[in-house]
């Protein structure tokens, strides 16, 4: 048995998630902004479930949601940061405010959780940390240009954190899904109030009045959930991990057309070093 902690547990991935792990016969602390759509989860196991609520853009929340955790199961094992929503816009029309907005929750968010149990995980040598990032990163799709900027830096400080900690037995995983059956693509997503006509042939075929697919989604939450615990469980977790057939054409299609595109571009690549000097060496 473990102590798993999660974030944004009210619907969609978050709450399946919960519902596999609490199944599984792990401690869950589930977390949700609203105590109420959390609280049922600890229904029919109380000494294992404890419902916290939790805003991620709120430090003092985190700090006491972990304290809360640790002070009841002993430990945080397994962190989850799935906490987080879309936002459409085109560049142009994005509002400020809530891009900062997207990106204390997305990003920011999931970093001061982060913070919050390392220090627990490092004192035992162990843990698992895994951050719920987007295919989005991948296929930078018209309209979701911050959303998928928000995810691509929390994998870009992911992929960082995974070579502090994996020395110290901390694991760090990021989960890139395709599109799946929940809320996100519904309920969950915002959008600029702010709409230029000359984006509604790109972004703003993508807006919410505009979109057909929520509800046709191929994804099973379900199924991801079990996912996910078997790549925590596993004797060598993944730092990377795609989700979705979709999720994984898409990456093939993109990953092979940069390959294309570099070897197009390789003599302009290679004519800018120094002559005479090593080449090859990491910058920063």
């Amino acid at each position: 048995m473990s102590t798993w902690l999660i974030t944004g547990c009210s619907t969609g991935l978050g709450r399946a998630l919960a519902d596999a792990v609490i199944a599984a016969g792990h401690n869950a602390a589930v977390t949700a902004r609203d105590l109420a759509t959390v609280s049922d989860l600890a229904d029919h196991n109380p000494e294992r479930v404890l419902p916290l609520s939790l805003d991620v853009t709120q430090p003092s929340q985190i700090s006491e949601a972990v304290e809360a955790a640790e002070s009841r199961f002993g430990a945080v094992d397994v962190l989850v940061n799935n906490a987080g929503y879309g936002y459409r816009a085109a560049v142009e029309e994005g509002d400020e405010a809530d891009i900062r907005t997207l990106f204390e929750t997305n990003f920011f968010g999931a970093v001061a959780t982060i913070k919050a149990v390392l220090p627990g995980m490092r004192a035992r040598r162990k843990g698992a940390i895994v951050n719920i990032s987007s295919i989005g990163v991948q296929l930078m799709p018209v309209g979701s240009g911050y959303y998928a900027a928000s995810k691509a830096a929390l994998e870009a400080m992911s992929g960082a954190l995974h070579g502090e900690l994996e020395p110290l037995g901390i694991s760090v995983t990021v989960i890139e899904p395709g599109a799946f059956r929940t809320d996100f693509a519904g309920r969950s997503l915002t959008q600029s109030s702010t709409v230029i006509d000359d984006y509604a042939d790109t972004a703003g075929k993508r807006r919410k009045e505009h979109d057909t697919a929520h509800g046709h989604q191929p994804g099973d939450p379900a199924k991801a959930a079990q996912a996910i615990i078997t790549a925590v469980e596993s004797t060598n977790p993944p730092a990377f991990l795609l989700l979705g057939t979709d999720a994984l054409t898409n990456y093939r299609r993109i990953a092979q057309a940069r390959l294309d595109s570099i070897g197009d571009w390789e003599e302009v690549s290679t004519s800018t070093d120094l002559t005479g000097e090593l080449s090859g060496q990491p910058r920063a």
